[in-house]
């Protein structure tokens, strides 16, 4: 009995998709092609069944580095601000799980740039134009965005603790389920937002503009409230 037990057990497993990142998301797309796996769209192959070796030999041969999910975490390259503004300049728009941390891109115009999954930690985005950008998911903790234009933007999932967003442009931005606690909203307009189900504990909502804004199931302590419009 313990035999059949044990050989299902590893049937199972088996049979059980893995998936496997690459340090760059070039590498992912053309290694799902050639091991006939299924890309997600950014560093990652979901793989039901897969060859080691034959991994490897397409690593190589791309000369990609790459583990499991789970085991560690490939981290893309950084990218740096020139590179960023040339390839926007030439038309590109996504950059899905771009290394951006700390940098610098105040005042730069990137609407409908795709920044999802992104690392943004601390990053100076002040005055920037980021109408319709999507943030899904991307960490901007500590970011300063104060002045900066998010309007129509994607920023749900967002980790967004602890940043500037004083004076912020966020008309009819999709905010569900971010985690904004800690943030400094002073003077930011978020008239029409969808904050549903958002963190928003210890923000500050002095002279914010909350009106038509969708609270429903968001976490905030009710009195701070009182010092924004709605």
């Amino acid at each position: 009995m313990k035999n059949i037990i044990s050989f299902w057990n590893n049937w199972l497993k088996q049979q059980k998709e893995s998936v496997l990142l690459f340090d760059s998301i070039a590498a992912a797309s053309k290694i799902a092609f050639i091991l006939n796996g299924q890309w997600d769209g950014c560093n990652g192959v979901i793989m039901a069944k897969y060859d080691e070796v034959a991994v490897n030999t397409a690593a190589k041969l791309l000369e990609a580095r790459w583990c499991y999910q789970g085991a560690s975490k490939a981290v893309l390259d950084r990218v740096t601000t020139d590179e960023i503004l040339r390839r926007y300049a030439m038309g590109e728009r996504n950059f899905i799980n771009a290394n951006l941390r700390c940098a610098v891109l105040a005042a730069v115009k990137l609407s409908e740039i795709n920044l999802s999954y992104a690392q943004l930690s601390q990053a100076d985005l002040s005055k920037a134009n980021l109408t319709k950008a999507d943030l899904t998911a991307a960490d901007l903790c500590q970011a300063n965005l104060s002045g900066a234009d998010l309007i129509s933007a994607y920023l749900m999932r967002t980790n967004l603790t602890g940043a500037d967003l004083q004076q912020a442009s966020l008309q009819g931005a999709d905010l569900s389920k971010a985690n904004l606690s800690e943030v400094n909203l002073t003077g930011a307009n978020l008239t029409g937002a969808n904050l549903a189900l958002a963190d928003l504990r210890g923000a500050n909502f002095h002279f914010c503009n909350l009106s038509g804004a969708n609270l429903t199931g968001a976490k905030l302590i009710e009195s701070d409230l009182a010092f924004a419009s709605q």
